[in-house]
């Protein structure tokens, strides 16, 4: 492994680390918050990159990275006042089938308005072109914005849960709910600002990711998944937890997908007889690259075998 590949494929995996950090954030603020697992956090995602590109169209990419993810936040704070809030009270498995039910909904509404194909929502002229070029490869502006949008994200939300006195009633509001409504703060209404701001940090993740890579009806699955490992393995609740284990998931699979060595060459580069008669022989001629995608989901199973609360996870469920 040469150094100019371990540096260009850690910028690359950083910045798609920062990515599942910014899709998994108002996930894991949602559970650590309310004990809810929002199963249409990844189509919250993909509704934000819709609605940035009719913004973006109509007035420009700057006003649709805010009016987006306001929008879907809104969005957020009307499901949970008039649907989720009436199921909350049944148990988490109703709460799971009614997000899981509005996941297919919002699914249905993107392809009944957009159709079933890929919008042209394209990346705006500042952010087109490289920003720098590092051994003879190329560092796009696009990856480099994500980067830095995830990082004052991460900031913004320490800030205000820690330092600021919505912040704290928040905290207070999990442990201390009467206590909380005693003091006369509005604990439901609460509740409905934590997911909403949940799902406009999704609809966030949306308007710079769905720029950076595409925008079509299948975006929500394809890192639905994804979302939940990120956040299982980080510890269920945990924002720290998810910080780091998006970090550790991105630059493992971008790593993975550029290695092209196979457990066979690895066995005869160090004078193992692996032939067509060994056991597993077609298993071993399998490169790195193409068991990639499994990796975080191997990462997963062992994280529940061994530690079940994830790398660090404080909350039981």
């Amino acid at each position: 492994m040469s150094f100019e590949f371990f540096v260009i494929s850690l910028l690359n995996g950083l910045s798609y680390g920062l990515l599942l950090f910014m899709l998994s954030s108002g996930l894991t603020l949602i559970f650590s918050m309310m004990g809810v697992l929002n199963f249409a956090h990844a189509s919250f995602y993909m509704l934000g990159a819709y609605l940035a590109y009719v913004v973006s169209n109509a007035i420009g990419f700057w006003a649709a990275l805010i009016v987006a993810p306001l929008l879907v936040g809104a969005l957020g704070a009307a499901f949970e006042r008039y649907s989720l809030r009436r199921v909350h009270k049944f148990g988490h498995v109703p709460e799971l089938l009614v997000t899981f039910g509005l996941s297919y909904l919002i699914l249905e509404v993107v392809q009944l308005v957009w159709g079933r194909a890929a919008v042209p929502y394209g990346l705006p002229p500042f952010l087109q072109g490289p920003l720098f070029t590092l051994f003879d490869t190329q560092f796009p502006k696009s990856r480099a914005f994500i980067m830095l949008v995830a990082v004052v994200m991460l900031v913004s939300i320490w800030l205000v849960l820690t330092r600021t006195r919505i912040g704290l009633v928040i905290q207070a509001a999990l442990t201390h709910p009467d206590m909380v409504e005693a003091l006369g703060h509005n604990v439901p209404r609460v509740f409905m600002l934590v997911f909403g701001g949940g799902a406009a940090l999704a609809g966030l993740a949306g308007v710079i990711g769905g720029n950076t890579y595409i925008t079509e009806p299948a975006m929500a699955l394809a890192v639905g998944p994804i979302i939940f490992v990120v956040v299982v393995v980080g510890g269920m609740g945990s924002l720290g937890g998810a910080f780091v284990a998006s970090l550790l998931i991105g630059i493992m699979q971008t790593f993975a997908v550029a290695m092209d060595y196979s457990l066979l060459g690895l066995l005869r580069s160090a004078g193992v007889d692996a032939g067509p008669d060994t056991f597993g022989y077609p298993v071993l001629r399998l490169t790195i690259s193409q068991v990639a995608p499994i990796l975080p989901y191997l990462l997963l199973v062992l994280m529940l075998v061994f530690r079940p609360r994830g790398l660090m996870g404080k909350r039981e469920g």
